[in-house]
């Protein structure tokens, strides 16, 4: 999972001089595919079910704006001011690793600005909790703790999972205080820990696609994400560049 987090990581240093006004999503799309299957792995949506229904048919979700998750690559192009979510997950030798991440394209106004940097510090808020002996309520709360402290919401309906020899396993890991997932953590345990946040309501709803889900008011929304290892001391994040770097680092808000 090391292996896969590192070349997950590449990935999206691959992307980020492509994300400007202009650039076609399914254009950016398939730069994902061939960076992927190059390092050796194989895209973990491409063809993904989830629960049962339509395939997924592309190799990223590329989310805009209201967009949460799962937004379908086509010959959209991305415009200044937008804010857009980039997730990505990655097969390599059996083993998986998720990643995402928010991206201003162009000149964003103070909302979405606000929104990227607050969806990324909320996620190191969750991951700071992710130690044994704490659990996944601890976590969501410290997402929705930094969220709502800064006007936003975290979505609901969507959440981290577990993921090692599947991309989704059990458990769920909310972004909210969630006693029915009260799950103690456990040095050995890897999850998806992914905050969903938007400017507006934490409701959504789904498109006619089956896939992309979006914020029932419109508002834009941000989401981040790291595959996390739970230790016996500090949690180590395993989609890290091999340096050890964040890939994002560089990214402005």
């Amino acid at each position: 999972m090391r292996r896969a987090g590192r070349a997950l990581a590449s990935v999206f240093v691959d992307i980020m001089d492509t994300l400007k006004p202009g650039a076609v999503t399914a254009d950016i799309d398939r730069q994902v595919e061939e960076t992927i299957r190059a390092a050796g792995g194989t895209p973990a949506f491409k063809g993904y079910r989830g629960g049962g229904g339509k395939p997924y048919p592309a190799s990223a979700c590329i989310s805009i704006d209201e967009e949460v998750v799962h937004g379908i690559p086509s010959v959209r192009r991305l415009q200044d001011g937008q804010i857009v979510g980039i997730d990505i997950g990655l097969a390599l030798d059996g083993w998986f690793a998720d990643m995402a991440a928010s991206f201003l394209i162009g000149s964003s106004d103070g909302r979405r600005k606000m929104l990227h940097r607050v969806t990324r510090e909320a996620l190191y808020r969750g991951i700071q909790q992710a130690r044994a002996g704490n659990s996944l309520m601890d976590i969501g709360g410290a997402v929705q703790d930094w969220a709502e402290q800064h006007g936003c919401y975290v979505i609901r309906e969507l959440v981290g999972h577990g993921v090692g020899a599947h991309l989704h396993e059990e458990p769920a890991v909310p972004n909210y205080r969630s006693p029915a997932n009260n799950v103690l953590l456990r040095p050995g345990m890897t999850i998806a820990i992914e905050p969903m946040v938007s400017t507006g309501t934490w409701q959504i709803k789904m498109l006619a696609d089956g896939w992309t889900a979006v914020t029932a008011d419109g508002s834009p929304a941000g989401h981040f994400e790291h595959t996390v290892l739970i230790t016996d001391g500090d949690p180590e994040i395993l989609t890290l560049l091999p340096d050890g770097s964040d890939p994002w680092q560089r990214i402005e808000a």
